[in-house]
């Protein structure tokens, strides 16, 4: 793979595509990235302040259709339910659903349903979203789930007794699962959207260390990412690689993984990329998946 940059996404014209956490960091970098190319860039955004100002940065940038914004919580699956009907209302097809908004490391708390905050936000709200827009991605011709993930995942195990955290939770742990239970959702839906017969892809990607609002924190904590974004983190624009090229290339296949081609993967252009056994484990992405289900009351309809 050469060195990739946004300069070499495919024309995008005609494609829609919606990008959850658009309004900040990855998700503002791929929005404005994707709209230069032409498409119609679906902007998902909890704050409504920063949806605006988003919305005007990525306008200024579109060579085709103006984006737009729709609201979305991805800790309330209330409000998933709202902007997958908003999405299925305004549009025909889903060309590319970009699950992309996280939250990590952050102390103990509940989505509005209970859920713990990074499972349900990272892999939960996400689940639901993907299966509420499914029907509209496989009208697409060739519909793209990208989901990101971490290396963090490589430190994750699923608390199958306690996926909620409710004793002893550790923020690190517990974002570690959450970008486990990503990748285990990728390769499970890839999966049975083959088995279903459909060209629906399911990939995925990581940015390395980007620095993103991501790194927050408090006191030296909030120093010491501030530190670390500024001497070691590459931008934001080239965290976002990974998962542009796994939206746009044609060369992508389902279940694959891409991430930054320097040391450790930590900075770089966009690779195809490894992920754990635990990752790839069939029985445990089965087992996620109908918990899934159960937990968002969300059902995939091949």
């Amino acid at each position: 793979m050469t060195r990739w940059t946004a300069d070499d996404i495919p024309d995008q014209t005609g494609r829609t595509i919606l990008v959850t956490g658009a309004n900040s960091g990855l998700g503002l970098r791929s929005s404005q990235a994707l709209a230069a190319r032409g498409a119609r860039v679906l902007l998902g955004c909890r704050n409504p302040e920063r949806a605006a100002r988003a919305l005007d940065e990525v306008g200024r940038v579109a060579t085709g259709p103006a984006p737009e914004t729709v609201a979305l919580d991805l800790a309330d699956l209330e409000s998933v339910r709202a902007a997958a009907d908003d999405v299925t209302a305004r549009v025909a097809r889903l060309d590319v659903l970009m699950n992309n908004a996280g939250i990590m490391a952050v102390p103990h708390g509940a989505t509005a349903q209970g859920f713990e905050l990074q499972l349900g936000t990272n892999h939960l709200g996400h689940f639901a979203l993907t299966g509420l827009l499914l029907p509209a991605l496989l009208r697409a011709p060739e519909a793209r789930v990208v989901t990101t993930s971490s290396q963090a995942h490589r430190t994750g195990r699923m608390r199958w007794d306690d996926l909620q955290w409710s004793r002893g939770y550790q923020r690190w742990r517990a974002y570690g699962q959450s970008k486990l239970a990503n990748l285990l959702f990728v390769h499970e839906l890839d999966r049975r959207a083959r088995a279903a017969g459909t060209s629906l892809v399911s990939t995925a990607a990581h940015p390395g260390w980007a620095a993103t609002h991501l790194q927050s924190g408090a006191g030296a904590t909030k120093k010491l990412a501030e530190l670390g974004n500024r001497f070691l983190a590459q931008s934001d624009e080239m965290g976002a690689l990974p998962q542009l090229y796994a939206a746009t290339m044609p060369d992508v296949t389902g279940g694959a993984y891409f991430g930054p081609d320097g040391r450790f993967e930590r900075a770089g252009h966009p690779t195809r990329v490894g992920c754990t056994a635990a990752a790839r484990n069939p029985e445990d992405a089965h087992r996620l998946w109908e918990l899934s289900e159960q937990l968002t009351g969300v059902d995939y309809p091949f």
